[in-house]
């Protein structure tokens, strides 16, 4: 075999992910373009993948891609002649519960806002548009008329054969074994054919889109991709008589789906505790092959479905196929260019979407490639979430024994995962769970989310409802608000930058000024090109030289990749020192009594102000002070060094006690956060979020001479706002918000909520989202009526630009 010795991209897979990023980047230009294949195209995953190919996700950028990807699809076969049997069936999926109808119903409302067609269908429209379905207990449903399937090998080779025609070289039966690094970058790429040749290709880019061999190529590159093969189970009956054309069948709540093809049911499953495989190591040798029959793990899925679809009992199976699906612990896929690398990209790890996201992950993909620059907000899939711990085997095979099943299962809000926990503990996690803690994950921390009271279980009873902790949170919010409470903030992520330049790259990267005094405290965003935000932190002046970047916990790896990639050579050096030091947060009306009560520290507005960072002792140790707020209230985060946490964490407590100070969650800190509308990254801000539109450009200081996104935001301020960031407030006290409801002003939607929760000072459930306002003042636009559509219900919703708690922000100076 003769490849080319150099190339601008080398892409590491021949399944339905590289085919799709060769052709997207062949369509935007790029021809020396190699994508090498270990065995043949498709013969990892694609090849017995079911084919579904549903629009909506989770989010509406994840929709915009599975919609994008619908529509490649029937053109392909035009336009390279290959077919990819692509065609719009529709699809049904129906609910067997109260809880899960409430969440097909807010799916729906949901889609509605996404721009989706869908129609919410009673038990004999189901019956109607699914002859065979035995509709025994189905509640209710909802129907996608433009869902599809179609033949996944074909897709893949449809657009490998689009990128061919556009110069692109595939080879098969070739496999890349070693890569040459040098520092950030990766130049060089060996490969081995099966005929014997071999050869280096030196590259600009690689990206791996290696499926469920991601991870072992991810280590070759010296990236971090978290993920293992699970095994999928499916049956395809025999020919069923009159079977007739049908939608795709999804009944989540018996863990199946249904596809009908040349007449054949093909009944596939997700069942609640997979089957990882190949743990130790894939095969090398692995090409289009089956793993061994598991009946006994199927049977429960087939006896449920036998009741479901009678037809099947009529039926003999025709096949019993068992094969490996790569999934990942938080069940997103991962796209993007690799922290700690310049030119290594990944697309992998599509959890059984692949199909649906092939088509927008690889558009995306390339567009992000071409631009340098992501195309829009991919924080979703972005592969700066991943931890390096994740890689762990052990890890792994704990994690996605669940994460397959929670596909299926029912997508309560704020539900935790159950397995591959323990692993990240702040120092005071033990007098925590003394308390009565109930935790969550994040990032593989353990977060104390709410605190149980005597006799109560600790756990969460999951709902769309009111859950078994809202009155905890309650009382935890109003202890903020009216008292003192206490929360761990350790977490979060703590990034030391330091040296002779620190503070002139920090200013080239922050959005505000953090030339400022030792001792300051600046709230600021990383900015991109386009005046969008990166990065949601504060920023503290330590020293002359020495600085602390303090950023959410999930989004810590890239904040710390953001600042990396930007750093140049400047004299600056950039740390993570999260786990040094535990942060307690001491916040409410009571909380300078709390501390002055365990410390000789002067906490008063003259020596101490809002916005200020101060050394002190706290009980027989010491600590430093920050006084900020992100619940809105006066109020200190506590930093204490590991070793000292705990003795500070008992002394604040023996402080507070006389106070009354209550242990609260970050349940509580989230709900008081939106009750001021502080942005929360990730849901209300991100990269395609302009800071000005955000309502943050008090934060922006465009008297500085050069900072990232500057331009943008001068722009920006020239041409006026096209759409503005609204706190609403419901004028029901009994719905509650999570995030995507739609907007609704005068009848009609405008938007989605980026984010919810219940404002308990407030007497409502509180949202956040964006409101389109091009040309119109802020009187004119708040002078509408605004109703927020609640699972198909529209609720009437007061709109206010400012915090309608505190609006001055008084509470947090006093």
């Amino acid at each position: 075999m003769t490849l080319p010795t150099q190339a601008r991209v080398v892409i590491i897979g021949g399944g339905v992910i590289g085919c799709s990023v060769a052709y997207h980047l062949a369509r935007l230009g790029w021809s020396d373009i190699v994508l090498l294949e270990r065995k043949q195209l498709t013969s990892g995953t694609t090849w017995h993948a079911a084919g579904l190919i549903a629009q909506l996700r989770a989010t509406a950028n994840m929709t915009r891609l599975a919609k994008y990807s619908q529509e490649l699809y029937g053109t392909l076969e035009e336009e390279t002649g290959t077919a990819t049997g692509f065609r719009r069936t529709g699809s049904i999926t129906v609910a067997l519960t109260r809880e899960r109808h409430e969440e097909l119903r807010r799916q729906a409302a949901m889609a509605r806002a996404f721009g989706v067609e869908i129609d919410e269908i009673g038990v004999a429209e189901i019956a109607a548009k699914y002859p065979h379905l035995n509709t025994d207990g189905v509640v209710g449903g909802v129907y996608l008329p433009k869902d599809g399937q179609g033949d996944p090998a074909n897709i893949a080779l449809a657009m490998a054969r689009g990128a061919r025609m556009r110069g692109a070289v595939i080879a098969e039966g070739t496999k890349a074994v070693h890569f040459t690094r040098q520092g950030d970058r990766v130049g060089a790429v060996d490969w081995r054919a099966e005929d014997g040749t071999s050869g280096t290709i030196a590259c600009d880019h690689v990206v791996n889109c290696a499926g469920m061999w991601g991870r072992d190529v991810g280590r070759m590159l010296g990236s971090d991709v978290p993920l293992q093969a699970c095994e999928h189970f499916y049956i395809v009956s025999e020919p069923i008589a009159d079977l007739g054309a049908l939608p795709v069948l999804r009944v989540p709540d018996e863990c199946a789906y249904y596809k009908e093809d040349a007449g054949k049911l093909m009944l596939g499953a997700f069942e609640p505790k997979a089957k990882p495989w190949a743990v130790k190591g894939l095969p090398a040798d692995f090409e289009f092959d089956q793993l061994p029959e598991d009946f006994d793990h199927f049977e429960p899925i087939l006896e449920q479905a036998v009741h479901r679809m009678p037809v099947l009992a009529k039926a003999g199976i025709h096949t019993f196929f068992n094969g490996p699906e790569s999934f990942t612990p938080d069940n997103a896929y991962y796209m993007g260019l690799c922290p700690g690398t310049d030119n290594v990209w990944v697309a992998a790890g599509f959890n059984s979407i692949g199909i649906q996201s092939a088509g927008g992950a690889g558009m995306a993909l390339a567009q992000w490639m071409v631009d340098g620059a992501k195309p829009f907000d991919l924080g979703d899939v972005d592969i700066a979430r991943a931890q390096g711990f994740q890689t762990n085997p052990a890890y792994l095979s704990a994690r996605v024994s669940e994460t397959l099943g929670l596909l299926y299962a029912d997508h309560f809000p704020y539900r935790q995962k159950a397995t591959a926990r323990g692993i990240r503990r702040s120092p005071l996690h033990d007098r925590l769970e003394a308390h009565g803690a109930v935790f969550g994950e994040l990032s593989g921390w353990e977060r104390a989310n709410w605190f149980a009271g005597a006799g109560q279980a600790r756990e969460y009873a999951y709902s769309w409802g009111r859950q078994n902790w809202f009155d905890n949170q309650r009382v935890e919010h109003m202890a903020l608000r009216d008292g003192v409470g206490l929360y761990d903030m350790s977490s979060f992520g703590k990034l030391r930058v330091e040296g002779r330049d620190a503070a002139a790259f920090l200013n080239h990267v922050c959005g505000g000024d953090v030339d400022v005094p030792a001792g300051r405290i600046v709230y600021t965003q990383f900015l991109n090109a386009r005046g969008g935000i990166e990065a949601d932190v504060t920023v503290t002046r330590l020293s002359e030289t020495a600085f602390l970047v303090v950023t959410p916990a999930a989004t810590r790896r890239a904040d710390e990749t953001w600042l990396r990639r930007h750093v140049g050579d400047r004299n600056a050096v950039i740390a993570d020192v999260t786990a040094g030091e535990a942060v307690i947060a001491v916040m409410g009306p009571r909380a300078r009594a709390v501390l002055e009560g365990c410390s000789d520290g002067d906490f008063s507005n003259a020596t101490n102000p809002f916005g200020t960072a101060r050394q002190v002792h706290v009980g027989m140790g010491e600590a430093r002070v920050h006084r900020v707020s992100y619940v809105g209230e006066l109020g200190w985060e506590v930093y204490a060094s590991a070793d000292m946490a705990v003795h500070v964490f008992d002394a604040l407590m023996a402080a507070g006690e006389p106070e009354g100070l209550r242990l609260c969650g970050l349940h509580a800190m989230d709900s008081c956060r939106a009750e001021k509308a502080f942005r929360h990254f990730g849901h209300d801000i991100t990269c395609e979020d302009h800071v000005l539109e955000a309502g943050l450009g008090f934060a922006v200081k465009t008297d500085k001479p050069d900072f990232i996104g500057r331009d943008a935001v001068l722009a920006k301020r020239e041409a006026g706002l096209d759409r503005r960031l609204v706190q609403f407030l419901l004028t029901d006290p009994e719905p509650l918000l999570y995030h995507n409801e739609p907007i609704l002003r005068d009848g009609e939607i405008v938007g989605h909520l980026s984010s919810g929760a219940y404002g308990h000072a407030l007497g409502g459930a509180i949202g956040l989202g964006y409101v389109p306002c091009t040309g119109e003042s802020a009187d004119a636009l708040l002078s509408s009526a605004f109703e927020i559509d609640v699972a198909g219900v529209r609720v009437a919703a007061r709109a206010s630009l400012k915090p309608m708690y505190d609006p001055k922000g008084a509470r947090t100076r006093a």
